[in-house]
This record gives C-alpha cells, sequence and structure tokens, in this order.
C-alpha cells in the first residue's frame, strides 16, 4: 500500500468517526448542504470494492459506514424529515 493509499484510508476512518460521532446530523441535512450522506459514502464503498475486484454487499458497506446494522442505527437516530428539509431535497436535485 502507498503512503497516499494510507493517508487516504485514514482519512475514509476519521470522516466515518466524524460522522458516528454527529448521529444528530441527518442524512438529509447532509444531502441538502454537501450532496451526499452516509448512504452515498455506502454505494461508494461497493463500487470501490467492485473496481478492485471484490465484492462488497451494500448492506455490509452501510454496516461498515454507520457502525451498526443501518435498521439498528435508523431506528435508533433517523427523524423523520420536515417538509422544510423535504423541499429543499427537492430542489437541489439534479434535472433529469
Amino acid at each position: 500500500m502507498s503512503d497516499t493509499d494510507k493517508i487516504e484510508a485514514a482519512v475514509f476512518r476519521r470522516l466515518l468517526e466524524h460522522l458516528d460521532s454527529r448521529k444528530d446530523v441527518q442524512n438529509i441535512e447532509l444531502m441538502n448542504l454537501a450532496g451526499f450522506c452516509r448512504n452515498c459514502l455506502s454505494k461508494w464503498y461497493v463500487a470501490a470494492a467492485q473496481e478492485q475486484g471484490e465484492s462488497v454487499d451494500y448492506d455490509a458497506a452501510r454496516e461498515r459506514v454507520y457502525g451498526m446494522p443501518y435498521g439498528e442505527w435508523k431506528a435508533r437516530y433517523q427523524t423523520k424529515a420536515t417538509p422544510e428539509q423535504m423541499a429543499a431535497f427537492a430542489n437541489n436535485k439534479p434535472a433529469e
């Protein structure tokens, strides 16, 4: 593993630690402000694994990103999106 790979891996681990410490920040807030969320990271994880010839299940990737099974995280920490959050999300979506 190159030094760059080690640094990038450490940064990814730090990002996951940060997200884990901010369970109060909802995915819709991340999507509205940054254009990605924990689920996006999970999908990117699966895609990166495939690029390396590895097979990682989406649920396993979400467990890696969320630090627990997604259903458990959702039940414990996810709140219902407000109408304002949903409107902002709809306005931020790229035109198809």
